[in-house]
């Protein structure tokens, strides 16, 4: 299961640079964000909905050690270039083939987009949902100390638990 605090472990020696997060249930949070986290797809293909865009990544950071992959990201509108998503991916590697691992690794399109692409055997299963407000590293990234929501999740690839994820959406205005 994933970890909020082994997630942000990976990438930040006090996690308050990336924010303050509370555990939330769908109904405690406003219903754009109810529907954009709490449901078991992709974050990947229910942003782009969301926004009427694709979406490109940029990998802020990596960390290998032994078979996981760590990650840290944000995805952005192609449209315009604003970030709409915060991400934190776990992988354990030795559960995905060869080319599939690669090209996650390659940094050049979001994981959801691999997945799919490459028709892997995979079930995402939401966690947790997350309130939260945003410490520097957010508020630079989404220009904004809004509050706003993430989720915890994981993704199964041949029934097998395969990625852990932390992923948090922008804030949406007027929500």
């Amino acid at each position: 299961m994933p970890d909020l605090k082994t997630l942000l472990d990976l990438f930040y020696e006090d996690s308050a640079q990336c924010g303050l997060f509370a555990r939330v249930s769908g109904e405690d949070m406003p219903a754009v964000y109810n529907g954009l986290l709490n449901h078991d797809n992709h974050m990947t293909v229910t942003v782009e909905a969301f926004h009427g865009s694709l979406v490109d990544v940029e990998v802020l950071e990596t960390r290998t050690s032994g078979d996981h992959y760590s990650r840290k990201i944000v995805l952005s509108r192609r449209s315009d270039g604003k970030n709409v998503q915060y991400g934190i991916v776990r992988l354990n590697t030795s559960l995905l083939k060869d080319d599939v691992r690669d090209e996650i690794k390659s940094c050049v399109e979001p994981l959801g987009r691999v997945l799919i692409r490459h028709n892997v055997m995979r079930r995402v299963e939401l966690v947790s949902l997350w309130r939260v407000e945003p410490g520097p590293e957010l508020q630079s990234l989404f220009g904004s100390d809004q509050i706003t929501y993430g989720r915890t999740a994981l993704i199964h690839v041949n029934h097998e638990p395969a990625v852990e994820l932390f992923e948090i959406v922008s804030p949406v205005a007027n929500p």
